[in-house]
């Protein structure tokens, strides 16, 4: 039998590829709103960190997350997805 084929996502924290399900995906809903999306369902535009905070911060001080949605973000919202993180490991 053929194997399943895994998807892989890169990290926009640390740079790492690794298998979309050990990933927390930060989504840019239509309306605009940044938020995690730890089902991984939410419609909207879509980028990927690891569910550590490390990661979260590495992505904010580079502004790869900024980048990658071709916006500015509010620290406000940097404070809720980490803390979202926290509550979540």
């Amino acid at each position: 039998m053929k194997q399943k084929k895994i998807p892989l996502r890169k990290c926009l924290g640390c740079g790492e590829q690794k298998p979309k399900q050990e990933l927390v995906r930060v989504v840019k809903s239509p309306d605009g709103e940044i938020l995690l999306d730890l089902t991984g369902k939410k419609s909207g535009r879509g980028a990927y960190i690891c569910a550590d905070v490390s990661c979260l911060k590495k992505a904010k001080k580079a502004k790869r997350i900024e980048r990658a949605f071709e916006c500015s973000i509010p620290e406000e919202i940097y404070a809720s997805m980490e803390k979202e993180l926290t509550e979540n490991e």
